[in-house]
């Protein structure tokens, strides 16, 4: 079956006038969301709670569990370039999404182990993990829409729909599992959906045909037809583009960088979390992991100057553009990150959060209505979703109706033990909610114009999207 008519009747089943396969998608993205941010919301909490008490925590100072957040953050960001490249070359889009979620399943079952050798086996997975999960799940929407440009933007309002939905609901949910009931149960609520949602993923493999598939060979014959030496190639215009080769200084350059960012990442959490000093020195008041961040982002800052302006203008002009959007996305991540850091910590430590009478029950009412509310809509598109569907991918949908059946539970349990008390508690992670779904309103924006416009490998996109939306 040639790959027109392999489209032709991938559009042939339709929820809401979109592709089936779309929706699966949208489920899959959905719970590996609420797996993310459901265990990020509770995760400084845990390490940072008090070792007494009815649900205690590890009592871990302050520096440290945000040194353990940020190194967890920042492996959580690179390893998609790893991920995508491996599924653009190797493994195929959808091969690369199982790994990926089944990896993250172990991480978080591990976490739920609650010892520090699980706790950093279990980070170490939900790393990996993402780094074959996350940018692979777009990048399969791309080659879904292709020659339907003028549904793409309609596919990914929707998906992000899902994204937003994952997050809402996972820091809600592990949120309040964590924090009334365990630490442990929370985390292993993250790695149940996680499962879930690699489960009815694989088993909706016959709704996408040969998309997202073990890539073919076609592309390295692409380059060698397009490369003619090693000086010069051509574009899809067959104009000759002049390459920019790297001199010796920048060769110098990068290694400056990659040392210095390295024994920064390897000495910064060590000598937080571990009390483990491997340099242990100071230059000029600044500490060994200072100094050795500032050497590689100086160094970066050189490597940029001294390349950029040896582009040709088109490609000069782009690059200017897309560094001053990277050094600005510094300044969102700064912030979007508090929202797992510090925001968690001075809620729980400086604000009162219990509230009683009227001010108990008038939250009540919003919790119940901003929970159950997208939660009623999201059921409606499972039953669509369902409907069209279930002859096709049956189990699929049976684990997907399973999944939202927890949550359901959850959720009426959740609403019954709040509705009991004349008081409540507002959880901190409550306060992390908005903040979140900052992220949703933005990125969608950006992925749909650089997608459409370019169409890159899915290690190009997700860094382009991640540097300048996030």
């Amino acid at each position: 079956m040639d790959s027109t008519n392999q489209e032709e009747n991938f559009f042939a089943t339709k929820v809401m006038g979109h592709p089936a396969g779309l929706f699966v998608l949208f489920f899959t993205e959905m719970w590996e969301r609420f797996s993310y941010y459901g265990m990020r919301a509770i995760l400084v909490i845990f390490l940072t709670g008090a070792i007494l008490g009815d649900n205690p925590g590890w009592g871990w100072d302050t520096s440290a569990a945000l040194s353990l957040l940020g190194t967890y953050a920042l492996f959580v960001y690179l390893t998609p370039l790893i991920g995508g490249w491996l599924a653009d070359n190797k493994i195929g889009y959808r091969m690369a999404v199982v790994i990926g979620a089944l990896l993250m399943t172990l991480g978080h079952a591990s976490m739920a182990v609650e010892t520090p050798t699980f706790l950093y086996i279990g980070i170490t997975l939900l790393i990996l993990g993402n780094g074959f999960f996350k940018p692979n799940m777009t990048s399969i929407i791309s080659k879904m829409y292709e020659g339907h440009d003028d549904k793409k933007d309609g596919a990914y309002n929707i998906f992000y729909m899902g994204v937003n939905a994952g997050a809402f609901l996972g820091i809600m949910l592990c949120g309040w599992i964590g924090e009334k009931v365990g630490w442990s149960y929370g985390f292993g609520l993250a790695g149940i959906f996680m499962l879930l949602g690699m489960l009815q993923f694989y088993f909706a493999q016959p709704l996408f045909g040969e998309i997202g598939g073990k890539p073919k060979n076609e592309k390295e014959d692409m380059i060698d037809t397009l490369i003619d030496n090693p000086e010069t190639g051509k574009d899809d215009s067959g104009a000759t583009v002049k390459l920019n080769k790297f001199l010796v200084i920048d060769y110098l350059l990068i290694a400056i960088f990659i040392v210095s960012a390295l024994i920064f990442v390897i000495n910064d959490p060590l000598s937080k979390i571990g009390n483990i000093d491997t340099l242990n020195f100071t230059v000029a008041g600044m500490t060994d992991s200072l100094f050795f961040a500032l050497l590689a982002a100086i160094s970066f800052i050189f490597l940029l100057i001294i390349r950029i302006p040896r582009y040709v203008r088109i490609e000069r002009d782009r690059m200017i553009a897309f560094t001053i959007f990277c050094l600005f996305t510094v300044f969102f991540w700064a912030a979007f990150e508090q929202a797992a850091g510090s925001l968690p910590i001075y809620t729980r430590d400086f604000t009162d959060r219990l509230l009683e009478g009227g001010a108990a029950t008038t939250f009540k009412i919003v919790d119940l209505i901003v929970t159950v509310v997208p939660l009623g809509i999201i059921t409606y598109v499972l039953m669509s979703l369902f409907r069209k569907t279930f002859n096709r991918i049956g189990l699929s949908n049976i684990i997907l109706g399973f999944s939202f059946i927890i949550v359901w539970v959850i959720v009426i349990y959740k609403l019954y033990v709040e509705f009991q008390s004349t008081e409540t508690e507002v959880p901190v992670t409550w306060f992390a909610i908005l903040n979140s779904l900052y992220i949703i309103m933005f990125a969608p924006l950006f992925t749909k114009w650089w997608d459409s416009k370019y169409n890159p490998p899915a290690s190009v996109k997700y860094f382009l999207g991640l540097a300048l939306l996030g």
